[in-house]
């Protein structure tokens, strides 16, 4: 699996709006400032995210985007899928029928690649909020958040 800037980015801009208090419509601008993303392809992911449902989009003054769902049913899984994330290993390879090593291969990194899509679909938005909110407390930071 590698993981684009669309994916890192799409993760921190989600992990931002869960941060954000009554999880209140935020403007691209804002989420782009504190995690320092450019706002103009910020904006496009958080179109496509909106589109697989996981925000959704506030008009007006104090519009923005907001979470679409709780953060505890919103997975890794969703996100990096929303903005075209693959975690496929060797999408279009076939193993050779005469060699025992290639079927063995084959068959390891379709199980890892299991494993992988079970782990990045139950960890979800709420987990990694808790995380940040556990290392800033170890920290001593109260408000402010950079993922």
């Amino acid at each position: 699996m590698k993981l684009t800037t669309r994916g890192h980015y799409s993760v921190k801009a989600l992990l931002d709006l869960s941060l954000q208090p009554g999880y209140g419509p935020t403007s691209v601008k804002a989420i782009a400032h504190r995690q320092d993303l450019p706002a103009p392809y910020l904006e496009k992911l958080l179109i496509e995210m909106r589109r697989a449902g996981l925000v959704m989009s506030v008009r007006g003054s104090q519009g923005g985007y907001q979470l679409a769902r709780q953060p505890s049913q919103i997975s890794l899984g969703q996100i990096l899928e929303a903005v075209g994330e693959t975690i496929e290993p060797l999408p279009r390879y076939r193993p050779d029928a005469e060699q025992a090593e290639d079927w063995v291969t084959f068959s390891l990194w379709k199980r890892l690649h299991q494993k992988m899509k079970e782990a990045l679909y139950s960890i979800t938005l709420a987990d990694l909020y808790y995380d940040a909110r556990s290392w800033q407390a170890a920290i001593g930071e109260e408000t402010s958040f950079v993922v």
